[in-house]
Parts: structure tokens; sequence; C-alpha cells
């Protein structure tokens, strides 16, 4: 049952992600701005949009989002767990030692594959968060370009 929740978790994540991918608007001069006159005007619009939200488009494209490593912590405590649990087995069983050998090696494959999925899901969390700046600023951009005369899809 946990599995599966974390499966579904998972899923919702990336349609959440995949739903709010920050797509650059496509800019029409609706009422026969010259080219200069676009490039002018899209250029004080980036300035307006960046100082009124605080958010930067093109630092963001420059700076990929931090990557998060497994932790260490989390696969030595699992170890830990699966070595006493292989004990106790091993002790019902007759070989406390084989049991716990067995239990830290099984608590170190469950701690590496928890601490991937942590840091999977950070990792989806911090690109996320980057992909709502990008939505925040382009909102911005597009309201200060239509009060321009400009369509904005």
């Amino acid at each position: 049952m946990l599995k599966f929740t974390r499966i579904a978790i998972g899923a919702a994540a990336l349609s959440l992600a995949a739903a709010a991918i920050a797509q650059k608007p496509i800019i029409y001069p609706a009422k026969g701005q010259s080219p200069e006159q676009q490039n002018r005007d899209e250029g004080e619009c980036y300035v307006w949009a960046r100082q009124t939200t605080g958010i930067d488009p093109a630092a963001l494209a420059a700076a990929p989002p931090p990557q998060q490593q497994p932790s260490g912590g989390t696969v030595a405590g699992t170890a830990v767990k699966g070595a006493v649990v292989g004990t106790a087995i091993g002790a019902v069983a007759g070989n406390a030692g084989k049991g716990a050998a067995i239990g830290g090696i099984t608590g170190v494959v469950a701690g590496r594959h928890k601490a991937k999925e942590q840091a999977a899901a950070a990792n989806q969390q911090s690109q996320a968060g980057q992909q709502q700046a990008l939505n925040t600023y382009y909102r911005a951009q597009r309201s200060c370009l239509e009060g321009r005369g400009y369509t904005v899809n």
C-alpha cells in the first residue's frame, strides 16, 4: 500500500509539473507597431516585469535548479534498522549473526532506494518552483505588453 501511495504521489507531481511548464509568450503587434517599437516595448516591459515580480527569467535560465544528492544518513539509519530486524529473525532461526548481516545488507539497499526517492522529490519541487516563478514573470510581462497594444498568447 505504501509503495502504491508513493507512485500515486509521484504521478500527481509529474502531471502538475508538466501542466506548470512556463512557455515564453508569443507577442503580436496588434496596433501595427514597427519592429523597432516592439523591441523597445519588449525591453521596457522586461525591465518593468522584472522589477515588479523580482524575477529575472534570464537568471533563472542561466542557473539550473540545484540537484539534491541522496543523503547518507537515510542509508545508514535503514541499514541499522535492517540489522536489528535481521538479528531478531536470525535469533529465532538459530543464527543471529547471519540474520544481522542479511538484515544490514537489505537495509542498505532499502536506504539507498529511499534516499534516491527523496532526492528526486526535492529536485521536482525545485523545478516546479522555478516554473512557477517564470509563470509569475510572464503574467506581469503580458500585462505590460497588452497595456501597450500587443496581443500576447
